[in-house]
């Protein structure tokens, strides 16, 4: 080996490169500019006595791998590295392609971001077979049956993985799915790809609740390309009750999964078991359009509706599928379709003006039953209030009103809640580095119609369920607020609901701030602002309902007239919480009527 020496004088490169040499850095010394010493500052890169070799560095050797067989255990476990280059990764049991996914593939067994799975224990005894079209002997040898999956034990206590609701255990999530009340469960589907970070292969994820607080994630429900022909997009799910689609097989109602198969149509998948396994029904698809993302409910007839023929009058009532819809006139809009069935559909009508993630839905108006309105909303949380025959939808006004703010997207509520709940649940759109998992959704929160002075108005508050979490609280009461005074309530923990109520009196501009944790939520008076929305006070009064997760805080201001999803800048214990006044140059100071604190556990604390 020949010593290659850097000469004194010769500048330091951030990119050296010697075209003929394959080098290696040895003992470090300084490189000189000028006869003067570089001690590595500004950025350069201190080089020293560089050899030449003629072994080359081991690289790994990718190329096809498969290996066969019986299946024994509960999963089939994959190794993933974040960034690696996608591989065709596909399952076969007795010769049938059952999984088949693009994923990024770890080459090496010390470099593995996290694992993915496969749950197989249905497929015990049978034969199986997993190729790759693009792996490292070492990385494909990794891909094995298991018990349990590797990191398993850490899931669910990572440092920002929420606390509060559902989180998948790896993998990514967006669109919640297929949201429906059945036997005792709450059921919420999802978009998931299970073996990537990123949103890619949409398969519908599963988990079930029985009280919307506590969840058990089940195996996944419905796959690309081995179910559906394509990616398995946004859809709805309900019951139908009088088997008018006559899929029921057994004394179980049928719930069905009404979805888009990406560029193919849409499409239905079917459960006799309360949604542990679904067939696909082999009519599909059953609509072709441009468009995506099914809402499909069951219109139930009163005295003033016409049925749509005999069959609908024999019911009582048909279904309407609402979907988002891309049209040469109507552009993009909301295409109403009806059916007796599930199978045979007929379009009626169109509504201009929105995107995907179409809901529909009737609420009674300041829990009115007699005074009931029909509400259009879409994946960006804007919504319109008006009347629905089964076929139309006729808005009350011009425009759209908006609920959500924040990085909150395509929501959609539970079909046939008890009580007659409207039950939402959205995307939270925020990244989790470091963590298995990514994405998440949120709380869920109840929906209801209420006259305010601008019209009739939505509203969101977190469920009544979330008492299920208090453990201690914490309450002052009547304190006025001076600029420089806060009330401070010294809080360990990192999980909170949190009320408060303050009075303006004849207080007409300034602000009032809550603290938590250096998580700061404003309200300026003068601008009628909360945290940048508008909200103006009722009776003089801002009441505000947090919830304080690990990664994020959920703001419902005046009863849930405006909602606000905020990822935490802070995160972390939050030790006190304080609400404070700034300065009010009109005079006058506000009263803090309220501030009431629960400390709340974990939904993922076993004991």
């Amino acid at each position: 080996m020949t010593a290659i020496d850097m000469p004194a004088g010769a500048a330091c490169s951030r990119a050296i490169l010697f075209r003929p040499l394959l080098l290696a850095l040895a003992v470090s010394i300084a490189c000189a500019e000028d006869g003067i010493p570089n001690r590595g500052g500004g950025g350069d890169v201190n080089v020293g006595h560089l050899v030449r070799t003629d072994t080359s560095p081991e690289t790994p050797n990718y190329g096809p791998q498969q290996r066969i067989f019986t299946v024994s255990r509960k999963y089939l476990v994959i190794p993933i590295k974040n960034g690696a280059e996608l591989c065709k990764l596909q399952l076969e049991i007795d010769g049938k392609a059952v999984r088949k996914y693009e994923t990024e593939l770890a080459s090496d067994p010390d470099d593995v971001d996290w694992w993915a799975f496969f749950t197989i224990e249905g497929y015990r005894g049978e034969q199986a077979r997993v190729l790759a079209d693009r792996a490292t002997d070492e990385g494909f040898a990794l891909i094995d049956q298991a018990d349990k999956v590797p990191g398993s034990g850490a899931w669910y206590s990572e440092p920002l993985r929420p606390q509060l609701r559902f989180s998948q255990a790896v993998g990514w999530n967006n669109d919640p799915n297929g949201m429906v009340y059945h036997d005792g469960e709450w059921h919420l589907f999802f978009q998931h790809n299970p073996v990537g970070w990123g949103p890619r292969n949409m398969t519908w994820g599963h988990a079930v609740s029985e009280d919307l607080i506590h969840w058990k994630q089940l195996p996944n429900a419905i796959f690309p390309t081995t179910m559906a022909q394509q990616a398995c997009f946004s859809g709805s799910g309900n019951v139908d009750k009088k088997n008018t689609s006559g899929f029921k097989t057994g004394p179980e109602d049928v719930l069905f999964a009404f979805l888009t198969d990406n560029g193919v149509g849409e499409s239905i998948a079917y459960s006799n078991d309360r949604g542990r396994s679904f067939t696909w029904y082999d009519g599909n698809p059953l609509v072709k359009h441009y468009g995506r993302d099914p809402k499909v409910i069951w219109y139930a007839y009163d005295n003033r509706d016409e049925p749509l023929d005999a069959k609908a009058g024999q019911l009582g009532g048909h279904w309407v599928m609402a979907v988002y819809d891309e049209h040469p006139v109507h552009k993009n809009n909301i295409a109403f379709y009806t059916s007796t069935n599930l199978k045979d559909w007929t379009l009626h009508s169109h509504l201009p003006g929105y995107s995907e993630c179409p809901e529909l839905f009737e609420l009674p108006v300041d829990l009115d039953a007699n005074k009931r309105k029909w509400v259009v909303f879409g994946g960006d949380a804007q919504y319109a209030i008006g009347a629905f025959d089964g076929r139309t939808f006729t808005p009350d006004h011009e425009g759209k009103h908006m609920l959500h703010f924040g990085p909150y997207y395509a929501s959609q509520t539970f079909e046939n809640a008890p009580d007659g709940r409207r039950i939402q649940i959205g995307w939270i759109q925020m990244d989790f580095p470091g963590h298995p998992f990514n994405q998440t959704f949120s709380f869920p929160h109840q929906l209801t119609l209420r006259t305010t002075e601008d019209g009739i108005r939505m509203f969101a508050e977190p469920v009544k369920e979330i008492e299920k979490l208090h453990t201690r609280s914490h309450t002052v009461t009547n304190r006025t607020l001076a600029p420089g005074q806060p009330v401070a309530m010294n809080v360990p923990g990192e999980l909170f609901h949190i009320r408060a109520v303050f009075d303006f009196g004849t207080v007409r501009t300034g602000v009032v701030a809550l603290d938590i944790g250096g998580n700061r939520i404003r309200f300026d008076l003068g601008a009628g602002h909360l945290d940048g929305v508008r909200l103006k006070p009722v009776d003089g009064r801002l009441t505000l309902e947090v919830v304080v997760d690990r990664p994020v805080m959920e703001i419902a201001g005046n009863q849930g007239r405006v909602f606000i999803t905020r990822p935490r800048a802070k995160t972390g214990a939050v030790g006190a919480i304080r609400a404070f006044a700034e300065a009010f140059p009109g005079g006058g100071e506000p009263k803090l009527v309220e501030l009431t604190v629960h400390e709340l556990k974990s939904i993922w604390n076993k004991k």
